[in-house]
């Protein structure tokens, strides 16, 4: 089995936005309280509430934007709740997950905290579907407004007499659903509305983002922008992937390779939305000045047994390391239109990268992929062929069984993350540099022997990136073989 890959050094297609490395937190399950945050008196160690070891954790892959505070929880929260003394704050129901009750302990400051601990941008989504436009306009005066006026004295009152810098911000989330269950004409009309009061105070200057399709709802794009275009600056998509149906979606650790095909191939799905949603954008933005913004992505199974089934708790195996890889070389290979990108969700929901079980963490398969593909973040995308044989099983559907990203960074290193798909066989691949000499290459590799492999508490480094030394550079080639279902990254130079 050989994969070959040509490399035009000397033709770079665009930079990598680093906030394709994005990550999501929603007021869902255990992703804020017990992950993010356990309150000031908590005995784990933290940072006025914020726990310090997933901070030091997601400061490591370098997360560089993190959207709050949904998902379909946005559309029902109201921001004034989330701000003053822990003893004024409303307790809410959280209708959408779980029905427990919010106290809205960690808001508006609390986030703007964390982005700085994280050294993140904080990427907002407002309340369009039970929100008012007056509630929407209030909330970006209090947070960016430098002089005197209501909402900038109320933050002061607050504890904070400086704005802080919003840049990106969502009008709605799932508007088609969750957010209001609108059709794209009227969301379009509701858009214009709304996003004309989230204005720029002093020198911030927001980056405006409305509720894009649902999959492959190509109308909803359509009509978006061809009756909000001009007036966005980018248009979001949802996509998760899904083994089976939404009814059984399957087990996160109990499956079988037909399964781990299924996953693998509904994973690269996300190519073909991406390409025929950017062509209808094309349409209307030749210039490309509106951003697709993926800010839902990642895999969706049923619920870990014994657990709430409104808090979208899953395992995290060598197989979401795989789907994890295979979407950043889909982004990564769009950087020209995908300048963001969101995993649901950063820390025990979904696609995890932490998981979290009261004082003790434990990092997943996808963190690690995280880790080892944040090279690309702001690195030029470098032109390239790959040939590659392919993955199928009993010789019915096949895919490709290595997909890839190239790219340079400004020290001229060229970064190469090769994904292999394939469960049980090992692939060969040879790589050609034209247009420069490498002399040096080093590796690191995710691996398993087992497609079901994964961290627990009990035992928390199962799957871990490791060295990779089978390279070998022969006439300005690397040639190498991955192992089975292995991520791997390679810096040349």
């Amino acid at each position: 089995m050989l994969a070959k890959i040509v490399i035009n050094v000397d033709n770079k297609k665009g930079k990598i936005s680093k906030n394709i490395y994005g990550h999501f937190a929603e007021h869902l399950g255990r992703c804020i309280y017990g992950g993010f945050w356990v309150g000031k008196d908590s005995e784990i160690p933290n940072i006025d509430g914020i726990r310090k070891d997933v901070v030091e954790a997601l400061k490591k892959i370098k997360v560089p934007v993190l959207r709050w505070p949904g998902g379909c929880f946005a559309d029902e929260y109201h921001w004034k709740d989330g701000i003053g003394s822990y003893e004024s704050r409303p307790k809410m129901i959280n209708v959408h997950w779980g029905g427990v009750i919010e106290n809205n302990h960690f808001g508006t400051h609390e986030f703007f905290e964390l982005c700085d601990l994280l050294d993140a941008e904080p990427y907002i989504c407002g309340n369009v579907g039970s929100g008012t436009v007056q509630e929407m306009r209030e909330w970006i005066e209090y947070m960016t407004f430098d002089g005197e006026s209501p909402m900038a004295n109320l933050r002061a009152s607050n504890g904070r007499k400086e704005p802080w810098k919003l840049k990106y911000f969502g009008v709605g989330n799932e508007s088609w659903g969750c957010g209001g269950n609108m059709r794209p004409e009227y969301y379009a009309d509701v858009y214009r509305r709304y996003s004309t009061y989230v204005r720029n105070f002093g020198s911030n200057r927001i980056f405006k983002i409305a509720c894009g399709p649902n999959t492959n709802d190509y109308n909803w794009t359509e009509v978006l922008m061809r009756e909000a275009g001009k007036h966005m600056d980018g248009i979001s998509l949802h996509y998760y992937t899904v083994p089976g149906t939404w009814e059984r979606k399957g087990s996160a650790t109990d499956f079988d390779e037909e399964e781990w095909f299924m996953t693998m191939k509904k994973a690269l799905y996300m190519d073909e939305l991406i390409t025929k949603h950017s062509t209808i954008i094309d349409k209307y933005d030749s210039e490309k000045r509106v951003a697709l913004v993926v800010d839902e992505w990642g895999t969706w199974y049923d619920v870990e047994p014994g657990t709430n089934p409104g808090f979208l708790y899953q395992q995290n195996t060598m197989r979401d390391a795989l789907v994890a890889g295979i979407h950043f070389n889909i982004f990564n290979k769009h950087c020209d239109r995908v300048k963001m990108a969101n995993i649901a969700q950063t820390i025990n929901v979904l696609q995890a990268v932490i998981l979290t079980d009261g004082p003790t963490m434990v990092l997943t398969p996808t963190y690690h992929v995280f880790d080892m593909y944040k090279v690309h973040q702001d690195a030029e995308l470098l032109d390239f062929n790959i040939d590659t044989p392919e993955y199928n099983i009993d010789s019915k559907e096949s895919i490709p069984q290595v997909t890839a990203t190239v790219s340079s960074d400004d020290s001229g290193k060229i970064h190469i993350s090769l994904c292999n798909l394939n469960p049980e066989k090992s692939v060969t691949v040879e790589c050609e540099f034209r247009g420069a000499k490498v002399s040096k290459a080093t590796g690191t590799i995710l691996s398993a022997d087992e497609m079901n492999a994964h961290n627990t508490f009990d035992n928390p480094n199962k799957v871990v990136p490791k060295e990779f030394d089978e390279i070998k550079i022969v006439e300005n080639r690397i040639v190498m073989t991955l192992p089975k279902m292995a991520v791997v990254g390679v810096e040349a130079r």
